[in-house]
């Protein structure tokens, strides 16, 4: 009667992707360089899991983390995951995950201005009915609501933006320009970006009177394009069991395999979501976390120091997860890809990821390297029953 749980480490690389040249990323390695430049990091209950073992043997990791004060003691396995999908970014490395891996490219919009073809902004305003865009080029979306903010309230102009991600990013303020209408314009401009194969629009809406003092709300809804095929949320709701998608997770798969959504924002408030699903949860069911900060505010914003201190409270907050945890339950930490905090850019890195897989009745020991992401999504799917079109489980002697 176990329960399946994933903890995504939204951008945690470790390093070593063999084809990481291909896509400009040589040398890049997440975890490895956070600990270059804090090798006092203090993640115990990480390094007793595996995390410094698996980030060692995927060639990332060269120096030594001790787990002193590690509170979490059960059973684990480690390992490192290749990716296969030809792309590195959210969507890709959580579909693949979930077994379902990607092999025709995206499209992308170029990072200089104006990134977005003339005829695709014509056909917004006018489907839209919206005076015209602010932006239109890459930025970081906390950075361009405080250089524009100020004009999108007097102009009544959406700030639109896009990444080195597939996407296009709409940012407005939630009470000048309203919520509900922000969201009726990335409707109209998920069905616009379409010919492009554009993998999602994020409506990124933001409250404040001022630059400097603009901050975005937890109100961010992605419309993304649906997955291929079954991923492992699907084949689980439609086997009867609960998906329980906390964060950022139902958007990410377009709400496609999801009984219950959870939204959630931040470290502290995603923890204690999780914990709380962790208490009410039937057995059988599929949790699934994703802990966007990592990614989001010190991945992108290149903020070691900032990824440092989050991975260390992350790591604080396992011995509460551990103690909730049946014991018939299974755990998995891993990531989508990297975002070397120390790279060139604010661009994704493509790494390797770990994968750490706890629980009483797990049969430790070193999982070796995983030739895709699949294999975590197999191995939750063997736990619960179930079986993927991709994948080879984990498992050892049946776990």
């Amino acid at each position: 009667m176990a329960r399946a749980i994933i903890l995504m480490m939204d951008s945690l690389g470790i390093g070593g992707a063999p084809d990481a040249e291909n896509f400009g990323d040589a040398g890049a390695d997440t975890f490895g360089h956070i600990v270059d430049k804090f090798p006092g990091l203090r993640v115990p209950n990480l390094v007793r899991l595996g995390l410094v073992k698996a980030a060692a043997a995927a060639g990332g990791m060269r120096r030594t983390l001790d787990d002193t004060g590690a509170r979490v003691d059960m059973p684990a396995r480690y390992g490192h995951c290749l990716e296969i999908s030809q792309a590195k970014d959210t969507t890709t490395g959580h579909w693949e995950l979930a077994g379902v891996s990607v092999q025709e490219p995206w499209g992308y919009f170029k990072p200089d201005y104006p990134s977005f073809p003339p005829e695709l902004v014509e056909r917004i305003c006018r489907e839209a009915n919206i005076p015209g865009i602010l932006g239109n080029k890459a930025a970081s979306g906390t950075v361009i609501i405080q250089e524009l903010g100020e004009e999108h309230i007097r102009s009544g102009k959406p700030i639109c933006y896009t990444s080195a991600d597939s996407c296009f990013q709409i940012a407005a303020h939630e009470t000048y320009f309203g919520l509900e209408r922000l969201y009726e314009v990335c409707e109209k401009a998920f069905d616009a970006v379409k010919p492009y194969r554009i993998g999602r629009v994020i409506a990124r809406p933001f409250e404040g009177e001022k630059a400097g003092e603009f901050a975005r709300t937890k109100n961010r809804h992605d419309y993304s394009v649906k997955p291929p095929r079954l991923t492992l949320l699907d084949v689980a709701k439609a086997a009867g069991k609960k998906v329980i998608a906390i964060g950022k997770i139902s958007d990410i798969y377009a709400g496609c395999g999801v009984t219950d959504k959870i939204l959630a924002s931040g470290l502290e408030e995603l923890w204690n979501k999780t914990l709380e699903a962790m208490k009410t949860t039937p057995d059988e069911s599929l949790i699934f976390t994703n802990f966007v900060d990592f990614d989001m505010l010190y991945g992108h914003r290149r903020d070691t120091e900032g990824y440092a201190r989050a991975l260390e409270y992350f790591d604080s907050r396992l011995p509460e997860f551990a103690a909730l945890m049946k014991e018939d339950d299974v755990a998995f930490i891993t990531a989508d890809h990297g975002n070397d905090p120390t790279a060139r850019g604010t661009d994704h890195t493509r790494e390797q990821v770990p994968v750490l897989m706890f629980g009483a009745k797990v049969v430790p020991g070193d999982a070796g390297m995983r030739k895709t992401f699949a294999d975590v999504g197999q191995t939750a799917a063997k736990i619960l029953g179930l079986k993927l079109a991709e994948g080879i489980s984990l498992e050892k002697d049946g776990r």
